[in-house]
This record gives C-alpha cells, structure tokens and sequence, in this order.
C-alpha cells in the first residue's frame, strides 16, 4: 500500500484507495458543495471505537456522533466466566453531550457525557492515547501506546446511497491500565487494543458485517457491506496487506455458533469461535439499529501474498459483528 496523503481530499475529489499511514485529520468540508446543509448534517457520521483484550476479558468502548444525535456504549467481557460483567450504553446531544474529533490519532480528542457517564478517548503528549470510562457499570483507565505501532490503515472510497468514506484504523497497540466491573478489578496491563477512527457522509440505511483480531504477530480487519473490500488488511509482523473482498459463512439467527471469514485472495481464511455477544436491537422509528457482535478466537491460515506459504493462526482474540443501522 501506498503511504497515506496528507488529506482526504485532493484537488476537489476524494484520494480514493487504501494506504499505510496515519493521516492527521479527516475532513469533509471541501465536498460540502454536494449536496444541501441539511443532507450533510444528517448524513455526517463519525465514530471512535476502541476494542481492546487480553486472557481475561475483552472490552469495547464507542463514542458515535451522528448528525441529529449521539450515543455511546462501553462493555466487558469475562472470557472466564463467559458473560458481559458491564454493558452499559447512553444516548445524547451532538455538541453538547458528545464529541468526535476529526483527528483519527494524534490530536484526538473524543468524549461523551450524560447522567452519571464520562467517557473520553485523548492524544497525550507521550504520543499515546488515554482511555478513561467512569459509569455506574463500568471504570476504565488505560493507555494506548502509538509509539511503535505498525503502519495502521487508511482508506477512502465512495458508498452507495451516500457520497464518501474514510477509516482509520490499528492493529496492535500495548496497553497499561485497569478496568472494574461489578466488584470486579482487571490490570490491562499486557492487553492488545485496536483503534477504529471512521468518518463519513453516509446513506440513510447502512449494514455491514466486520471482523478484527490483533495481537503483536497478527492482525486483521475486514468488512463486507457498505464499504465493500476497501477496509480489508492484515497485518504480518507489523506489516499491513491489502486484501480482496471477504465473505462471512455464518447463521445469523444463531450467531453463536462458529463463523467462517475468507478472502477471495486465499489470503485469509480462518474459523471464529464465539466465546459470548453483546447484542441490541433497537427501533425508534426514526432510526433503528439491529446488532451483534460476538467475542471469541480465530484460527486457520494466512498468507503473506500468492504463492507464500500458509501461516497457521491460533486462540487470535477479536470480534465479529453483524450490524444494520438507519441513521
């Protein structure tokens, strides 16, 4: 992949394709021309989406701003118990109660705030990331080191039914820090975490279907839905691989049970294995979102690029989800 541009937008139009690299912001304004100041208003949505774990849990955390309204949500995963000890989500005010920031990385900042809720996601000086979440259900402190990451992905494509798209997004990053649930006090200390940083201008009915594993010798993200293959990589040792189109083998009326993912490359091909979900099914009439997304393992093969020889991947912590949304 080809190193990040400086911007989204280059000489009027979207800097189409995926590349290797931080980019310092994500800014639409120079499309906005392209439709009305209510479309874009309605259509803008951009989220922060951190997930993060080790042998005892997974945690994931999402700070989501989408135009006409806001939301977050933030739980924890017992992998030892197998049950959500913490699952806490809040809706609120754009602007007054949330907060994306167009810095996918550094310069970030991204908060939310509602009854009995502080959740903030910061770039600090140390070129780290500082996640601190204080609900009833839920405390986070953790530290994301940016420091000696692999090269993370950029990638900027259209969307049907909407105009254009662009996602940031990590594989394996250390962390230090702690979590408590339900009397329950975690060290991260030694967990992998992945950030997903996404900002678009984006159709009314969106769905896809994602999977993200990360640990320091592998990792991977892909998608398949809205944004077609354009978010695709894996991460080998610290470098990143574009992959073709993916495709999910799953039951969606019993997501518990393993899914299959698979490139059209061969580059990837891998067994999940759900461990427990977080699940919502919401419908406000106005707006609805149906969602799962189940925690587990990886394994099977990948494939550095044709021809090279099949790498065996096991007990690879990540997710899965299922997702549609009319926003």
């Amino acid at each position: 992949m080809n190193p990040a541009p400086q911007t989204v937008v280059t000489h009027g139009a979207p800097a189409m394709g995926r590349y290797a690299g931080r980019i310092s912001r994500i800014d639409w304004s120079p499309m906005r021309e392209r439709r009305s100041w209510l479309w874009h208003k309605l259509h803008h949505k951009r989220w922060h989406y951190v997930g993060l774990g080790n042998e005892q849990l997974f945690i994931g955390v999402a700070i989501v701003h989408l135009g006409w309204t806001c939301t977050a949500f933030a739980y924890l995963f017992d992998r030892r118990r197998r049950t959500l000890l913490a699952n806490w989500r809040q809706d609120g005010l754009p602007g007054l109660q949330a907060g994306v920031s167009d810095a996918p990385l550094a310069g970030a900042r991204t908060w939310f705030r509602g009854p009995g809720a502080r959740l903030t996601l910061c770039h600090e000086p140390d070129d780290s990331l500082r996640l601190t979440v204080a609900t009833r259900a839920l405390r986070i402190q953790a530290r994301l080191d940016l420091g000696l990451m692999a090269p993370p992905l950029l990638a900027i494509g259209s969307v049907d039914g909407g105009i254009v798209h662009a996602t940031q997004k990590t594989t394996a990053l250390p962390v230090q820090g702690w979590a408590e649930a339900e009397g329950h006090h975690f060290g991260l200390d030694g967990a992998w975490a992945a950030v997903d940083a996404s900002n678009g201008l984006l159709a009314r009915n969106t769905a896809w279907r994602w999977a993200s594993a990360h640990r320091a010798d592998a990792g991977f993200n892909l998608q398949q839905g809205y944004f077609g293959g354009q978010e695709n990589v894996l991460w080998l040792d610290g470098m990143p691989i574009a992959l073709a189109d993916a495709h999910f083998d799953f039951d969606p009326t019993q997501p518990l049970r393993p899914w299959r993912v698979h490139t059209d490359d061969g580059l990837l091909d891998l067994v999940f294995t759900p461990e427990g979900a977080r699940a919502e099914d919401r419908d406000l009439l106005v707006a609805a979102s149906h969602y799962v997304q189940p925690i587990g393992c990886f394994a099977g093969t990948v494939r550095a690029g044709a021809g090279a020889p099949a790498r065996r991947i096991d007990g690879l912590l990540g997710v899965t989800e299922d997702h549609r949304s009319r926003w």
